[in-house]
């Protein structure tokens, strides 16, 4: 791994979660029935997976795994879904995971049609390939010339046998069967390309569509073309039927328009505009149903039920997400869980971060709303004001009036918008005696209490207005705020200032209501964004020069300065709590900064450079948009729910590409073998037995093992028994075990002989325990952590019963007990279980001292000790003196 942190190759706080606001592209849908629950589904493309909705309620039902590549084609039968990436297409087995892959193709796959219990497959080369689904074999392969015949539609007619109908591209159509593998006949076309091909309601009848815009339905059986339709939007992308007893054709355009045909009358019935406002990838009636299912690659997938008297269809239900990449993107409000956002396309819209039922756009900017309404131009491209650039929300008082303010691409006025209501507000917002075209508004924030909105423009005024009232309510400076275009305003939480910077290098501090210039400083390099942090008052900004520096409003000083980023610093985000400082840039990494520490904790790179990033106010979610991306995209922050190594990376750190989140909730990801073992960056500190041979260290056992030592004998009074404990009825069956604090089994009694003397052999009384045997051999090698150890391992009672044992009167002897003071000698020179020495040692003196003065070789071991224990105490007690003292100090001195 480049870069020197070991192990670490991506994020380590931000895991892809899920990707939002994606719906269709421009993959025509799959509509399939299920016989069993006896309902429609739909499958549309997102990239690389696709989406299954239950078209009764348009709810999302699953979401595939992924495929290596985008997919550019779809089919399915009644039982899986067929999807083509590149030269290879794989089946689906409940919407989700891959059941067969099918690999033989050598170009682009762009046809499929499931065919029984096989499946053709067609490429760009014009090589048909009919395969077995369920043994993944080839059953027959065709290869067409590419300049005389290359196919670009297919349809199997119906009741026709083991036949399939190809179109091409230079107008001729083949009927073939694909059983004997001949080609039945050859139909000479309309001298244009074939771009549709589908099957009547009527047996022999199909319908041709045209690169000329022609709709031919044609009998294969006579070759004899029953009627011609034509439509002026270029080719035929799609046609359907309808089945439901409307003789009834639909056929889709380049433009976005859907053209209704009656087959009766041979004429145009109906025209839907703007079905969609891109290309029409594909429409389908339902089966027996006055229902019509478009998707188009301006990601919109859509319903249209035909239930009114002019045979119009309206719109009953929706998916619909941007249709142009994203220009901005803030969560709205406090709970984390909408996401505003506004795109190229004009719109602006609100999607829920917990379920699709909650998305909803606000619509387009329209002019003037009210002209716009009374003449019907409702989708009059002149009418719409141009895409939203920047915009500031604030959910204080939504319920009373606009919430949203938002600058337009080259507009001088600010629009406000409703959240609630869900559509563009009641004001304009613009000085009144500014006429000039060429100054535009270029900065916007609303203040905490959703009053006021600040505007800052082209030509360095910052403007304040009422958003009750739309009402100017004055200006920043005496005739402008900056001598350049400003760049960013921003208000505190409590309303007292207000902070402003302009592409001429300043940053100003104004008093809010006298909109007086309090502070005035210069920075290093012209500013590109600004972000405030109410809640501690920090300042974010993003300089020309790619660094950021951090201010602090209260004092007016730089307190962080950041650099490492190698292009434009497109957006900053804070996280809730103020510590993490995150943001994007145009040489595609997303990086995190931690203020407290002044570091840079997180970077990640991505393969399309982020252009907004947004964190929820709960700190869940990170949210990025991204250059020539229509969704968000969703990160969790992983230190959440799981221990993560805040390290700083080192400046020479090189991030790796991360792959930007699916649109499934729960991507089934795949650990390679680097990232089962354990990175180095989280291994936990194992600490040493003892630190420092300098220092005292304390043993780690329980204080109840030495701190009651000395108060045996009260602690055996206090828990003596008040009655003999009765024995039970029927002992339960146990296997007996050794008193004691580590379990251990007895061993059975060998009682073999019945008349075996009760009188007690003193011999046996008389045996020396482990722990006398171990100091016995302690005296010999002078090695003492076997004695130690077993003493450890006694409860508080267990230790008494030995060290009173020791003496001569209870099977000891002088040495076993010369042998116990060296023992602890021994400890308080390596200076470990510091605790316990003093412990044992004033347990012995308790209960051998009448013994002990009467023997010299045992006074001769208590002075040396006496002399250790006095030295070590008088260290340690200067030692917590002086801490007592500062502590002390701290305390109570005025500082």
């Amino acid at each position: 791994m480049e870069g020197g942190t070991g192990g670490r190759t991506s994020s380590a706080l931000f895991a892809g979660f899920r990707a939002l606001g994606l719906f269709s592209n421009d993959i025509p849908h799959v509509v399939r029935f299920s016989a069993l629950k006896r309902r429609f589904y739909v499958t549309t493309c997102v990239g690389k997976s696709f989406h299954t909705y239950d078209v009764q309620k348009l709810s999302l039902v699953a979401v595939s795994n992924s495929v290596p590549q985008d997919i550019c084609c779809m089919a399915a039968d009644g039982r899986l879904v067929f999807a083509a990436y590149g030269n290879v297409f794989s089946a689906f087995a409940r919407n989700k995971e891959v059941v067969h892959t099918f690999k033989g193709h050598k170009a682009e796959i762009h046809l499929l049609q499931p065919f029984g219990d096989h499946i053709i497959s067609v490429d760009t080369d014009s090589i048909l390939i009919i395969w077995h689904i369920y043994s993944e074999e080839e059953y027959l392969q065709l290869t067409f010339d590419k300049s005389v015949f290359k196919i670009s539609a297919i349809l199997h007619p119906s009741t026709y046998l083991n036949k399939i109908l190809l179109g091409s591209e230079q107008g001729s159509l083949q009927l073939w069967n694909v059983k004997s593998n001949k080609l039945l006949y050859t139909f000479l076309g309309w001298k244009a390309g074939v771009t549709a091909l589908q099957q009547a309601p009527a047996v022999d009848v199909v319908a041709v569509g045209l690169m000329s815009g022609q709709v031919i339905i044609h009998n294969i059986k006579f070759d004899e073309t029953l009627m011609k339709f034509r439509q002026d939007w270029g080719p035929i992308t799609s046609i359907s039927f309808r089945t439901d007893g409307h003789p009834i054709m639909a056929a889709g355009s380049p433009c976005g328009h859907i053209g209704l045909w009656d087959l009766e009358d041979k004429k145009l019935i109906n025209q839907m505009r703007n079905a969609h406002s891109t290309a029409i990838a594909g429409l389908t009636f339902l089966h027996r149903e006055p229902l019509l299912v478009t998707n188009g690659a301006d990601n919109a997938l859509r319903i249209w039920i035909f239930d009114g008297p002019t045979g119009e269809g309206r719109l009953l239900r929706f998916r619909m997400g941007h249709s142009a990449p994203l220009t901005k993107i803030r969560y709205y409000g406090q709970n984390g869980q909408q996401i505003l956002s506004a795109s190229q396309d004009g719109t602006l819209q609100s999607f829920s971060t917990i379920h699709e039922k909650f998305n909803k756009s606000l619509g387009h900017g329209l002019i003037n709303k009210k002209r716009v309404k009374r003449k019907g131009l409702q989708n009059a491209l002149s009418v719409r004001l141009p895409p939203i650039t920047k915009f500031a929300a604030e959910e204080a008082r939504e319920s009373d009036w606009d919430s949203i303010i938002a600058c337009h691409q080259g507009k001088l006025s600010c629009s406000t918008w409703n959240y609630q209501r869900s559509t563009i507000g009641a004001y304009f917002l613009k000085p009144k005696e500014l006429k000039t075209d060429d100054i535009t508004a270029t900065a916007v924030d609303i203040t905490s209490c959703g009053n006021f909105a600040i505007v800052g423009l082209s030509s360095g005024t910052v403007d304040v207005y009422n958003m009750q009232s739309g009402i100017h309510r004055g200006s920043f400076g005496e005739d402008q705020a900056h001598k350049g275009s400003v760049r960013g305003v921003a208000v505190d939480g409590l309303n007292q200032l207000t902070i402003t910077t302009g592409s001429e290098g300043l940053l100003k501090f104004w008093n809010f209501k006298n909109k007086i210039l309090i502070h005035s400083m210069s920075l290093d390099s012209s500013p590109n964004t600004m972000l405030l942090h109410r809640d501690s008052g920090i300042l974010g900004l993003a300089l020309d020069d790619f660094s950021i520096s951090v201010l602090d409003i209260e004092t007016r000083k730089i307190v962080r300065e950041f650099s490492g980023h190698h292009g434009q610093i497109n957006d900053l985000a804070f996280s809730p709590d103020g510590r993490w400082l995150i943001s994007a840039s145009m040489d595609c990494t997303v990086r995190t900064w931690d203020l407290p520490s002044g570091c840079l904790i997180d970077s990640f790179l991505l393969d399309s450079a982020p252009l907004n990033v947004t964190m929820s106010p709960t700190g869940d979610f990170l949210a990025t948009s991204h250059v020539d991306h229509l969704g968000i995209y969703l990160w969790s922050n992983v230190s959440l729910y799981s221990v993560v190594s805040l390290r700083p990376l080192p400046t020479d750190y090189v991030p790796s590409v991360v792959m930007l989140p699916g649109t499934c909730q729960t991507q089934d990801v795949e650990l390679s073998e680097e990232t089962i073992e354990p990175s180095d960056e989280m291994i936990e500190y194992d600490s040493p037995e003892q630190l420092n041979e300098q220092l005292v260290t304390l043993s780690l056992l329980p204080e109840s093992r030495w701190k009651n030592l000395l108060n045996l004998d009260v602690i055996k009074k206090k828990n003596k028994p008040k009655e003999p404990p009765k024995v039970p009825k029927s002992a339960p069956f146990f296997i007996p075990t050794i008193p004691g604090l580590v379990p251990r089994y007895a061993a059975p009694e060998q009682n073999n002989d019945p008349h075996q003397s009760k009188v007690v052999n003193l011999g046996i009384l008389a045996q020396k325990s482990d722990f006398c045997l171990k100091l016995e051999e302690g005296l010999v090698n002078n090695k003492y952590e076997a004695a130690l150890n077993l003493l450890k391992e006694l409860g508080p009672s267990g230790i008494e019963t030995e060290l009173r044992s020791l003496s001569p009167d209870c099977g000891g002897s002088i040495e076993v007990m010369q042998s116990f003071l060296k023992m602890i000698g021994m400890m308080l020179d390596r200076k470990r279980d510091f605790e316990l020495a003093q412990a044992y040692l004033a347990l012995f003196l308790k209960l051998h001292l009448k013994l002990l003065p009467s023997e010299p070789v045992l006074l001769e071991e208590l002075t040396k000790l006496s002399s250790q224990v006095e030295e070590n105490w008088i260290h340690l007690q200067s030692l917590f003196n002086q801490s007592m003292c500062i502590l002390n100090y701290i305390k109570s001195a005025l500082l």
